[in-house]
């Protein structure tokens, strides 16, 4: 599926300029002319975000500054296309958590190079952060775990047993060993404890549960 990319610009003949080019390259745009119009969208579902700082209203800085308080669109990556191109406007853009940052004069080609960049470069992060097993899934950014497409709850123990062993397949662990990774430094945990968490989180794991495994007289594995 080609990326979602909204560009947020109150010049309507910029905005259709960008558009038009967006949708030769094969990405999918749509258009906010103010930061407010911005927010009334579901951002969350856009791969990319193109910003212009100066907008009447709210500016592009303060959008970003308002996305990147919320982790649902914190992940969403940014790029600054504004005409204020100096030092100190640059690293504010950085410093916000701007994934490029563009000045205006432009080249259609030099920002459709950058947008590709970006793309390629965030969607490789996002692999990086997922870890599965068969329909395992677990989003290391996000700490959340789905099964079969379905969301598990999990503790933050259970939640650290399954990253461990999925990081770990097929590897053999002792009780003291999953404790010093669970509980770091924390001596009053008993060997009593993994053994409660496990059976929990078995439990949780459905088809699954029968993958983690004890060896007896050594501890668990996770069998692939």
């Amino acid at each position: 599926m080609s990326a979602r990319i909204l560009i947020i610009d109150d010049d309507y003949d910029l905005c259709e300029i960008l558009s038009f080019n967006l949708q030769a390259q094969g990405f999918q745009p749509s258009v906010a002319h103010s930061a407010l119009e911005a927010m009334r969208l579901n951002i969350a579902s856009f791969d990319l975000l193109i910003i212009d700082v100066m907008m009447p209203g709210m500016s592009g800085f303060q959008l970003a500054q308002e996305l990147k308080m919320d982790y649902i669109y914190s992940q969403v990556p940014i790029i600054f296309l504004t005409a204020l191109d100096s030092e100190s406007d640059i690293l504010k853009g950085f410093n916000l958590g701007a994934d490029d940052y563009i000045a205006k004069p432009f080249s259609i080609k030099e920002l459709m190079a950058r947008v590709k960049a970006v793309l390629h470069r965030t969607s490789q992060q996002h692999n990086d952060a997922l870890l599965s097993f068969g329909g395992i899934v677990i989003d290391k950014n996000s700490k959340t775990v789905t099964i079969d497409g379905s969301d598990v709850t999990l503790t933050k123990t259970e939640y650290d047993l399954l990253l461990f062993f999925l990081s770990h397949q097929g590897e053999v662990f002792t009780r003291e060993q999953l404790i010093e990774y669970v509980w770091p430094g924390n001596t009053v945990v008993t060997l009593r404890t993994i053994d409660v968490n496990i059976t929990r989180l078995r439990k949780k794991m459905g088809p699954y549960s029968s993958h983690i495994i004890t060896k007896t007289g050594f501890g668990y594995c996770f069998k692939c």
